[in-house]
């Protein structure tokens, strides 16, 4: 972690350093723009997921399509970016949010959609996340001549990076939160199903979004941005594949876990069409889980220098 840190420092010292080489344009007449400008800022937004719990009513339909909004939830973050003339940019971000879906939004639903809710499944977990990724802003590839004033205020761009970040299913029994990983629903680690490992409640992901900054001034921006992350893991909403014997919990988990596991491994709501024995389906491990967040950012611009 301290080497983390130095890292860090060492690489905003050098783009400092590196940012007092060259000048290239004026800002309204006010302000010289150094090559390299910093933004230190916060955001606020929303965050939702896509996931096998849920979804919107009718069949299940591929990527944001079947991303029910009723699910979304408040998130926030703070960042510091560093961006080169205005095109190319690097920023560290964290990003703290909550992600939740749950079986009985398709309450009434005629269609396939009933499958799901009488499943009757649902899932919250909070999400921390830190990311890096790199900004590109297209529009100042072009070189601008300020003193005809036709500098872009409006700035549209495309980004991505990786990210650690880290989750924790819980599910509702009752009207109590109970840790859905401990329980192993799907028996991960069981002697019993071998081929089903434990999963991280720490990995990585890939970031990918758009967004368009705006100049408040020249020492402030403001950003609408959406990012989608790329998962490796079917188990955001602790669902995945099938449903086991339900015995196995008994001879691999503690009584108490044994009793919460039982008491969630069938929550079907009278009269599903289907029954839900061992081997059944239970979710879809063809496609991972994603989540979204939708921000609004507002930042404070360093490396522009007010004319004497």
């Amino acid at each position: 972690m301290k080497k983390n840190i130095t890292y860090i420092i060492s690489l905003v010292a050098l783009l400092t350093s590196l940012s007092g080489n060259a000048q290239f344009y004026y800002y309204n007449n006010n302000y010289v723009e150094n090559d390299i400008t910093f933004e230190l800022g916060g955001s606020v937004g929303i965050m939702n997921c896509l996931t096998d719990v849920g979804g919107k009513k009718g069949v299940g339909k591929k990527f944001i399509k079947d991303l029910n909004m009723k699910n979304s939830q408040l998130a926030a973050g703070g960042f510091i970016s560093a961006l080169y003339k205005s095109v190319i940019g690097l920023r560290l971000e964290g990003t703290f949010g909550k992600v939740k879906a749950y079986d009985s939004v398709l309450q009434g639903d005629a269609s396939d959609a009933k499958f799901r809710y009488y499943r009757n499944l649902n899932f919250q977990s909070k999400v921390t996340e830190f990311s890096a990724m790199l900004e590109f802003h297209p529009l100042f590839l072009k070189s601008y001549d300020v003193t005809e004033d036709n500098v872009p205020k409006l700035s549209p761009y495309l980004l991505g990076g990786v990210s650690m970040y880290n989750f924790k299913p819980m599910g509702s029994i009752n009207g109590r939160l109970v840790d859905l990983h401990s329980l192993h629903t799907e028996g991960q680690g069981f002697a019993e199903y071998a081929n089903r490992k434990n999963y991280s409640l720490s990995q990585i992901n890939v970031p990918l979004g758009a967004g368009i900054k705006y100049e408040l001034g020249p020492l402030f921006n403001a950003r609408l941005e959406v990012v989608h992350r790329i998962l490796f893991t079917d188990y955001l909403d602790d669902v995945s594949t099938s449903y086991i014997d339900p015995a196995t919990y008994a001879t691999n988990l503690s009584a108490s876990q044994a009793t919460l596991a039982q008491a969630w491994y069938n929550r079907s709501i009278p009269p599903a069409p289907l029954k839900y024995d061992a081997g059944a389906k239970r979710g879809e491990s063809k496609n991972n889980d994603a989540y979204f967040s939708f921000s609004l950012k507002l930042s404070f611009v360093l490396g522009r220098n007010k004319v004497n």
